[in-house]
């Protein structure tokens, strides 16, 4: 039986960490973490993760400011507001909420933040310097999931590394981020020929295709670490990309759905923040 990881503790760990490292830098610097995150429309999802994020910037001690816009707001007036908000020395992080209302353009908002406070690393700038590994800022998502793995002694290097999914949030960062660690690795997605039997070569399984008990216990090899990123509303409740309950029995560890890989996530954006906070004080 599989060890679960927990992400709930392991996402504690961390912000008592961040907390310590931020009323350093205050007492060092005089400089507060800011945060500002920008919601745009009444998407009740999006509203719950701005709740979830300005609680975690109160618990580590940051200045976290909220900007609420209506769906229907002109692309001139959101990048103004983003303008107004890199010129700002008070704010490290600008995070806009997506996804945005379909008049509006989320590449072109996107690259409207200065790069130094793009803290959830979606630019362009951020994304070619994750890709050369010389970066200060990854996505969220990839980040929690590697702090997991670091937390639960995963070895890396050398193993190999199969990734199910390919987006720009969270598979390629993911195969990037486990290539730096000298994993070798392979993307899989819909495409892919074969699939469980690719699935079935990897020592590290990282599943995020949005479709519920997607990855069964035939495709998982003996002793694999199994990685959920998955969160589907189901009639049964939350669950994750893979049929937990049969795969427990033969993965080495496994994250829950819930309090798996989802507590991490915010947690590295106040991480991105803190770092973002420091470049600042340092060009100061």
């Amino acid at each position: 039986m599989a060890i679960r990881i927990d992400g709930k503790a392991t996402a504690a760990a961390v912000r008592a960490t961040l907390a310590r490292e931020t009323e350093e830098l205050k007492q060092k610097t005089g400089v507060t973490p800011g945060l500002a995150v920008i919601l745009v429309g009444e998407d009740p999802a999006s509203q719950v993760y701005v709740r979830n994020k300005k609680r975690g910037c109160e618990e580590v001690g940051f200045l976290s400011r909220e900007y609420r816009l209506p769906g229907d707001c002109t692309r001139e007036e959101l990048l103004s507001l983003i303008g107004e908000l890199n010129a700002d020395d008070a704010i490290h992080g600008i995070l806009v909420q997506l996804p945005l209302p379909g008049h509006l353009d989320d590449k072109e908002v996107i690259e409207a933040i200065a790069p130094q406070k793009d803290v959830d690393a979606f630019s362009y700038g951020n994304v070619g310097r994750i890709v050369t590994g010389d970066y200060d800022f990854v996505p969220c998502t990839p980040a929690g999931i590697m702090e997991l793995l670091r937390a639960y002694d995963v070895a890396i290097d050398g193993k190999r590394a199969v990734v199910i999914g390919r987006s720009n949030i969270v598979g390629k960062p993911m195969a990037l981020l486990l290539l730096h660690q000298n994993a070798t690795v392979t993307v899989c997605h819909s495409h892919t020929a074969d699939l469980p039997a690719v699935c079935r070569e990897a020592d590290i399984l990282v599943v995020a295709v949005g479709k519920a008990g997607f990855v069964t216990a035939d495709m998982v090899k003996e002793g694999a670490v199994v990685i959920d990123v998955g969160m589907n509303r189901t009639e049964a409740g939350l669950v994750g990309d893979v049929d937990f309950e049969a795969v427990e029995k033969k993965a080495s560890k496994i994250t829950p759905v819930p309090g798996g890989v989802g507590p991490m996530t915010i947690t590295m954006l106040l991480r991105n923040t803190l770092t973002a906070a420091k470049r600042a004080a340092e060009r100061k």
